[in-house]
């Protein structure tokens, strides 16, 4: 192969010489051309390394199917790794290196592997690695992980920066070919408000390399008149450098727009790439067609080229693929580049026809060899010739390049993302798009529409009934007069027989024919298995040009139409889009939002220290005037909450409302414990399990009337329990007239504790909440005395007498002001999670320090909440399980340490004395520990091996982190007031 500049023609600006490096070497090419075509006007053939073999590859394709030409662009912090070459447009200063390759492109160590590859086929990877077993982690892993991957990312700060916008459309076109763009323009006329979206950087599709006259102009003439008037419609927006990457519910699209990937110095004040959710009433599908490849013996040797990718780079780029051209067809595209490239002074080496007849025309004096095939090609890291086999004798014939021609398949990725399978036509050999209703309809090439006049009348005829459908009256346009049309036509084939070397299928994996007849053999025939087996389609390109090709092979191997065969799943991304990309805004600081609680301003003016709870800001503890470490405050709070009376933000608890008449019956479900009868104005303790019977979360439920409750949950599982609640109403049980909605947001929820604090509280609450008229679990809608509405709960954490107060989110901070005032006489402090932590571990309850998944409610000692009376509840028939019920189970426990001085933490394990650190003498683990300022020493919670039968016993607590062992005693997990007294005062 040759590649050279034509010495006329093409669409790029021959006045503006750009110059680029490619492996260092210095290159010059045109504004308007993409790296691969500034590549081939070059003669820079070898462009790439295949993954397993690393065999020599070239440029294979003209767009982002390309599966060989992957590149790393740019340096330092601003590289890109595996970037097409094919759809990269050229810059100024632009600086590419090939990849997977060592020690240069030219000569590869790694093609050793291609000597060896009797032994590295199909699923060698699942047989090979496993023994010696010791040898894993010294020798394979790290072979493993060496090979992985083509280009390398790199490790520094990303300099760029990113976006996410949202747009809203009557009509979405994905695709800037002769479809879309009549498409667009008929509906712009009509009014509706259209976007355009196109992958490349300029608009216009096959027209720019389209021969043919169109109303008497050149193709791209007419596609560029077209978009003059589509840029001077105010209702219609045309985004080029955008690929759609994936469909989505309510016909919402994903889009990346690639703002300055073009571009030597990317501008401060621009973003470098934006992602779009556009939401479109309806949308047309405008993607064209992909051209297939041949499956024939040397299909990869660089040289070897798409027929259609060949007249792309001579009519758009001016650049021709080699001085002496041979094709390969089955069919009459490979005609049509003959005669693009036979007129334009390239010399045709000869056309393979792989059919017996056909109605095409060779250019005059063009060889044409019918019923006949390539079983070979020559040459290394470029062609030099061609094996052509018919009827059993062989030829040599000399060429430079290859265009090969295996048919069109629509390109028919977005109509199935969502789950729907693409339809084979036997009429169009090909898989066409689903019937997915009218949100989303294929036009022109990618709706099997093949003739440049019928994708043009295609494009106008979809959008004008899409005018009408949206109520819009769409005037007619037109028809353009084609001159130099032509059906296309092609017979399948799949693969051809009597190859002399490797026929690949999938280029960049090295996936060839045998590979998936090898996966067939070894009971992978499946499509998917076959797909997972020989790693076909699963490269960079997702297989845009292989995968078609495998399920022919698979089904002529297995005796049945491609139908029977059908393809693998449809997902997105259509291409790649970067994490940067995807992230947006949403890096460093604002990687993910800060949660700011209602009375944050609050703790703020209070002097209180904040600690990162998940998102949430927490005030941790309140430092005053000589207090040296934060132990000194946390104390403080707590000796002052358990004398006289705190105030402790808990408005992070997560807050669900619950309503409808079959509210309790969903509730009774949800929780394990009874809720059906839960009476108006009360709360109660409610306990969630999973379905295998551990423990999900915890919180309080509460019943406002008798069709409205209230349910907290812990901080950090508020959203997964709203998810629950979503799944059980919508999966499980969607005959129960409930509704819920989040409105943690919504409150500001404050916790009174101490025995001064219905004194205090009294002073704010309009009513009376003494302990006759507002008992233990009481819940309630009270008012303020300041006129505000609010709920009061008389729930406590810490173990003292307390009240929840909750008031609307903007009232929170001057009700709690308020409420500081009015406990200003009884010693009222601020108190933070540190001290309300302290509060909780002296009164044995837990958090998710202990419901860590691994304990069921009887480990937490909460096994008579279980009511196994209820016919059913989530996790109660797992629940009884022996594994799960067995005395010897983990269990619950107090520790304190024989040695008062001595400290415990969390993490540390259990060890009866006298025993060796190990696996087999563990009997268990501290959840969670700290200071007891009431009891004078450390206190910690654990679980323990058959924990309740073994108070009093004496066990050591191993810290290797700490290099620390103390010896406790076991007790009973409740330090303080065991009786309750307190908390029902």
């Amino acid at each position: 192969m040759t590649g050279y500049r034509l010495s006329s023609g093409g669409l790029v600006d021959r006045s503006k010489t750009l110059s680029f490096t490619f492996d260092g070497r210095p290159l010059r090419g045109f504004a308007g051309d993409t790296l691969a075509s500034a590549l081939l006007a070059n003669d820079q053939l070898l462009v790439g390394r295949s993954f397993k073999y690393h065999r020599p590859r070239g440029i294979v394709s003209a767009g982002p199917s390309e599966p060989n030409a992957l590149v790393t662009l740019g340096s330092g912090a601003r590289t890109d790794a595996n970037t097409k070459a094919t759809v990269a447009e050229l810059y100024g200063g632009l600086t590419a290196k090939s990849q997977n390759r060592w020690p240069s492109l030219g000569f590869d160590v790694g093609a050793v592997n291609g000597v060896l590859s009797p032994f590295l086929g199909a699923g060698f990877y699942y047989k090979t690695f496993m023994w010696p077993k010791q040898a894993w982690e010294r020798v394979y892993e790290p072979f493993i992980r060496r090979a992985a991957g083509l280009g390398r990312a790199v490790l520094e700060r990303d300099p760029e920066s990113y976006e996410k916008s949202w747009a809203f459309c009557d009509l979405l076109v994905v695709g800037a070919g002769p479809a879309g763009l009549m498409a667009a323009l008929t509906a712009g006329r009509a009014g509706l408000r259209v976007i355009v979206a196109d992958e490349d950087f300029r608009l216009g599709g096959s027209l720019l390399s389209a021969s043919e006259t169109i109303d008497g102009a050149p193709a791209s003439v007419f596609a560029d008149r077209i978009v003059v008037e589509l840029q001077a419609l105010p209702n219609v927006t045309l985004l080029s450098r955008t690929t759609v990457f994936g469909w989505y519910d309510d016909n919402v699209f994903g889009a990346v727009e690639r703002v300055q990937k073009h571009v030597a110095e990317p501008s401060s004040k621009l973003v470098s790439e934006r992602v779009w959710r556009i939401v479109a009433k309806r949308a047309l599908m405008a993607t064209g067609a992909e051209e297939r490849p041949l499956v024939f013996g040397g299909n990869d040797r660089p040289g070897v080229m798409m027929a259609g990718a060949m007249t792309t780079y001579a009519e758009r780029y001016g650049v021709a693929a080699g001085k002496q051209v041979a094709i390969f067809t089955s069919g009459s595209a490979g005609y049509r580049t003959a005669r693009v490239l036979a007129a334009k002074g390239v010399a045709i080496a000869a056309i393979v026809d792989a059919r017996a007849e056909a109605a095409d025309q060779a250019p005059d004096g063009i060889r044409v060899i019918r019923s006949a095939s390539i079983v070979d090609t020559k040459g290394s890291q470029r062609l030099k010739g061609i094996v052509v086999e018919r009827s059993g004798y062989e030829e040599l014939i000399a060429c430079d390049a290859l265009g090969m021609s295996g048919g069109w398949s629509p390109v028919v990725h977005l109509a199935c993302q969502r789950g729907a399978r693409p339809v084979w036509s036997e009429e169009l050999k090909a898989f066409v798009a689903p019937d997915v209703g009218g949100s989303l309809r294929p036009v022109g090439a990618a709706n099997g529409v093949y003739t440049l006049a019928g994708c043009l009348s295609d494009g106008a005829e979809k959008a004008a009934a899409i005018a009408a459908d949206l109520g819009f009256s769409a005037s007619s346009v037109a028809a353009p007069v084609v001159d130099g049309d032509e059906a296309a036509s092609f017979a399948a084939l799949w693969y051809v027989p009597g190859a002399k070397s490797k026929a690949f299928v999938d280029f960049q994996n090295d996936v060839h024919a045998k590979d998936l007849g090898l996966a067939l053999r070894e009971g992978f025939g499946h499509v998917e298995h076959a797909k997972r087996y020989t790693t076909n389609g699963m490269a960079t390109d997702q297989g845009k040009l292989s995968n078609i090709n495998a399920v022919g092979i698979l089904a002529g191997m297995r005796g049945v139409s491609p139908a029977e065969v059908g393809t693998t799943t449809f997902r997105p991304f259509y291409t790649p889009v970067s994490f940067g990309a995807l992230a947006g805004t949403a890096r460093d600081e604002h990687a993910a939002p800060a949660r700011k609680s209602p009375l944050h301003g609050w703790a703020m003016k209070n002097g209180a220290t904040f600690v990162e709870a998940g998102l949430w800001h927490r005030s941790a503890w309140f430092p005053r005037a000589g207090e040296k470490t934060w132990r000194d405050s946390v104390d403080r709070e707590v000796l002052n909450v358990r004398a006289n009376v705190g105030l402790s933000d808990v408005s992070t608890l997560g807050k669900i409302e619950v309503f409808g008449p079959d509210a309790a019956e969903f509730l009774n479900r949800l929780y394990c414990n009874p809720v059906l009868k839960l009476p108006v104005g009360k709360a109660r303790y409610g306990l969630m399990l999973r379905e295998d019977g551990f423990v999900f979360d915890d919180g309080t439920v509460s019943r406002f009337d008798e069709e409205h409750f209230f349910v907290t949950t812990t901080t950090a599982m508020a959203g997964p329990v709203m998810a629950h609640m979503e799944y059980c109403a919508q999966a499980l049980w969607p005959e129960l007239e409930v509704r819920f909605t989040s409105s943690t947001d919504q409150w500001a929820q404050m916790s009174i504790a101490g025995p001064k604090a219905r004194a205090v509280l009294q002073q704010i609450v309009d009513g009376d909440i003494s302990d006759g008229a507002f008992p233990f679990l009481s819940a309630r809608k009270v008012a303020l005395k300041s006129g505000v509405s609010a709920r009061l709960f008389r729930i406590s954490f810490s173990g003292e007498l307390a009240f929840e107060l909750g008031v609307p989110a903007g009232y929170g901070e001057a009700v709690a002001d308020q409420i500081m005032e009015a406990g200003r006489p009884h010693e009222i402090c601020a108190y933070g999670v540190e001290a309300l932590n302290v509060l909780r571990l002296e009164k044995g309850l837990l958090t998710h320090a202990e419901f860590d998944g691994r304990v069921t409610p009887d480990d937490a000692g909460l096994g008579r909440m279980l009511s196994m009376q209820k016919a059913d509840f989530i996790g109660k028939r797992l629940s009884t399980r022996y594994g799960l019920t067995a005395a010897d189970r983990m269990q619950l426990v107090g520790l304190k340490p024989v040695d008062a001085d001595k400290d415990m933490r969390a993490g540390a394990h259990l060890l009866k004395e006298g025993t060796k650190p190990s696996t087999l003498n563990d009997q268990g683990w501290v959840s969670s520990a700290g200071f007891s300022p009431v009891l004078g020493h450390a206190i910690a919670l654990a679980f323990l091996k058959s924990g309740r039968e073994r108070y009093g016993e004496k066990v050591v607590v191993f810290d290797k982190l700490r290099d620390q062992e103390i010896v406790a005693e076991v007790c009973d997990p409740v330090f303080v007031d065991p009786q309750n007294a307190k908390l029902k005062a």
